[in-house]
């Protein structure tokens, strides 16, 4: 039954980021004014708003049918036209993450390996989404059916089982705030990279980046569980930072990507575990991180320093603050 509801949840993953990735890409037609606009409030309501969606989550402890909700207004999104689709998408899926993510770290006691699994198809779903926004009536037929039947599939199987008790989590020792805010400069750092990332041979090797992407969120926490977190953070962001020196070769910068990404559900982890009592408040301070890290990129602010140099520094500047964030938390 857990590996059931696990592959259910990161199917509907996929199925909400594809559905959302398609929708924004290819239905939403806004006018030209309105179509920055559009994708600001589908990132700040997807992202900034599971904030407040994980302190209502806190207090509701119906994880499973926050993230069904979530499915529902995905669907929704797709009747309504323009900036209010996005903004209904962006809903539903700040909705759908933050009880999806809930439900699985609780079920999930003190490992993060199914946190990590949860949350790389996502990288997939956006890619096709962005891929197949041109598929017409048909392919948008089959998105918005395929979040529906997901979250559908949410709400019978958990009903079926209640919903998870709150784990044991990991306690926070002190200095949580400053735990929690390192941990949210490297959700920032790598979100700002992956969207700035502008490798010579990026056109040409978009699926293997994209298998990196989702490769490395799934093993991270599954080799964290193994290795434990702070060496397999050290270890991951050290030799990304090297491969990334390397990036003009394909394999190098892939690898790099790949190894950089490891980082995703151990930041999500080591959040939930330093407030154990505020679980979802702490997954949505970090994917405000991710808003934080899109504005610069959406700006279009630049650094001086840019390209592979850029992304190297980025992974050292990330291993600190990562090793004090995840050091705070007691196994």
């Amino acid at each position: 039954m857990a590996r059931t509801r696990l592959f259910i949840y990161s199917a509907a993953h996929f199925a909400v980021d594809f559905s959302c990735a398609l929708l924004l890409l290819g239905r939403i037609r806004p006018g030209p004014g309105d179509a920055l606009l559009c994708l600001l409030l589908y990132n700040f309501c997807a992202f900034a708003l599971q904030m407040p969606v994980g302190l209502l989550a806190d207090r509701l402890d119906k994880n499973h049918a926050v993230a069904a909700v979530g499915c529902g207004a995905c669907a929704l999104a797709w009747l309504i036209p323009g900036l209010g689709g996005a903004v209904c998408a962006g809903v539903g899926n700040a909705l759908f993450h933050v009880g999806g993510g809930l439900d699985t770290l609780n079920r999930s006691a003190s490992r993060c390996g199914a946190l990590g699994i949860f949350v790389s198809p996502g990288a997939l779903g956006i890619f096709l989404g962005g891929l197949l926004a041109g598929g017409g009536a048909a392919m948008s037929a089959l998105a918005a059916g395929g979040v529906l039947l997901a979250g559908g599939l949410i709400f019978r199987l958990c009903r079926a089982s209640g919903n998870a008790p709150v784990s044991p989590a990991p306690s926070g020792r002190s200095a949580a705030p400053a735990a929690l805010a390192c941990l949210a400069l490297v959700v920032v750092l790598r979100s700002y990279l992956g969207l700035a990332a502008q490798f010579p041979w990026k056109a040409g090797y978009a699926v293997p980046l994209v298998a990196a992407l989702v490769l490395g969120k799934a093993l991270g926490g599954l080799l964290a569980d193994r290795f434990g977190l702070r060496r397999t953070a050290a270890v991951s962001l050290g030799t990304a930072a090297l491969l990334f020196l390397l990036a003009d070769v394909p394999a190098a910068g892939i690898a790099g990507v790949f190894l950089f990404n490891m980082t995703m559900p151990l930041t999500l982890w080591g959040a939930a575990g330093l407030l154990p009592g505020a679980k979802g408040f702490a997954f949505g301070l970090l994917t405000f991180g991710l808003f934080l890290g899109f504005l610069p990129v959406f700006l279009g602010i630049s650094l001086p320093l840019v390209g592979k140099y850029l992304y190297a520094l980025g992974a050292l500047v990330s291993l600190p603050p990562l090793l004090f964030g995840l050091g705070r938390v007691k196994p």
